[in-house]
């Protein structure tokens, strides 16, 4: 692959992505108002600092996106007719079906596995990164797989206490990580670890 694959996610401090039902609100309300975020979803200007600097980043090193069918399901109602993405994004599913185009975003959706969706997303981003863009499953697919390069976890400060946690299913082994960032913030640590492989 020509560039590296991340996960950036936002997480609780007992390590949840989701609470009960799926909700995510509680944990992505520090990115609401940052001004990348608002960019990509085609809202008026917000804050800028180091969080939005840190989400712009994200959203600039990012050639192709994966993620799975659930965060496809749950969120494309609320993405309306122009997602977020602005760039292919590839959807890890048990179905295949045909594209589906909505603005500048292309879901792609890949039956054959996490090897094939990474092998296509990666062709598709060129010289740029691929970014798992959400799915406790599909991030530990990718680890298990040894395909994640590194893992940008925002952590908020709240203790969710049931839910989607990050890394449930992970097997019996160890992962050994290396920090190599740490940005501190109201409300959230922004943590970037690059796996060792």
């Amino acid at each position: 692959m020509s560039g590296r694959v991340f996960a950036d996610i936002s997480m609780s401090l007992d390590g949840f992505i989701a609470g009960l039902n799926d909700s995510v609100d509680r944990l992505h309300q520090w990115i609401y108002d940052l001004a990348s975020w608002r960019r990509a979803h085609g809202l008026p200007a917000g804050h800028t600092g180091p969080d939005d600097d840190l989400m712009d980043e994200a959203f600039e090193r990012a050639g192709a996106v994966v993620m799975g069918r659930r965060m496809f399901d749950l969120a494309l109602e609320p993405w309306g007719d122009e997602p977020p993405f602005h760039k292919p994004v590839f959807v890890l599913t048990h179905e295949a079906r045909e594209p589906l185009v909505k603005g500048e975003t292309t879901f792609t959706f890949v039956a054959e596995g996490i090897e094939k969706a990474l092998e296509q997303a990666s062709a598709a981003a060129g010289e740029k990164d691929v970014s798992i863009a959400g799915g406790a499953q599909v991030i530990q697919e990718a680890l298990k797989a040894g395909r994640l390069d590194e893992i940008q976890v925002h952590v908020v400060a709240v203790l969710i206490g049931a839910g989607i946690q990050l890394f449930e299913n992970l097997g019996t082994g160890p992962t050994e990580l290396e920090c190599t960032r740490v940005v501190e913030s109201p409300g959230v640590v922004h943590l970037r670890f690059d796996v060792v492989k």
